[in-house]
């Protein structure tokens, strides 16, 4: 089962260059594991979960009929019907979603948001940026209002609109507690990031 849905994964995240790629699913899935050791959780959902988060991201040319298609001959109504709502129920969209209504949907929740931040966050932010034409920088530009998609934006002003604000919707007091070391070198990087943008 394992097996077959990290096929139908990697396939889908083949040839992605925003910052999904199947490397950040292995990490997400990682990382939830990890969580789950501590936190737990039914660790079958919390892994396929993981594994197939993406696969239903519009944004991303997913669907959640596609992971639905998948899970069914794989695992009962039960445990379809839960992964089903962990992925759909997953995205920030403004930080304004309902919380999650199981153990397993906090923890692979969690697990995605601490690969948005800290070193390997920076890094798939300026990855995204680039993928999808925004620049940089645009020093005098006001950060977008959650959830808003439309107006201009930047790489580093992705920051203020969602990275830094990650920090407290976490789930487990052990995202929590990883997510404050994390939170914190991108609170250097930004400011040591204007201060080169400047010139100094």
């Amino acid at each position: 089962m394992y097996e077959e849905t990290k096929q139908f994964v990697e396939r889908f995240h083949a040839n992605d260059f925003s910052g999904h790629d199947f490397a950040h699913i292995e990490r997400v899935r990682t990382m939830a594991l990890r969580i789950a050791e501590i936190e737990g959780g039914d660790v079958q959902i919390i892994e396929l979960a993981a594994l197939l988060h993406d696969v239903a991201d519009s944004k991303l040319g997913g669907t959640s009929d596609s992971v639905d298609q998948h899970l069914r001959p794989l695992v009962s109504e039960q445990d379809r019907l839960h992964i089903l709502d962990i992925i759909n129920s997953l995205s920030f969209k403004g930080g304004n979603r309902p919380p999650m209504k199981t153990i397993e949907g906090k923890i692979v929740q969690d697990a995605d948001r601490l690969d948005a931040i800290g070193a390997i966050g920076i890094a798939r932010t300026f990855q995204f940026a680039g993928q999808f034409e925004e620049p940089m920088y645009v020093p005098g530009l006001v950060p977008r209002e959650p959830g808003d998609r439309t107006g201009k934006t930047s790489a580093l002003h992705h920051f203020d609109e969602k990275l830094f604000r990650l920090k407290e919707l976490m789930n487990t007091k052990t995202a929590k507690h990883i997510a404050e070391d994390r939170h914190q070198y991108m609170l250097e990087f930004v400011e040591r990031f204007k201060q080169e943008w400047g010139g100094q």
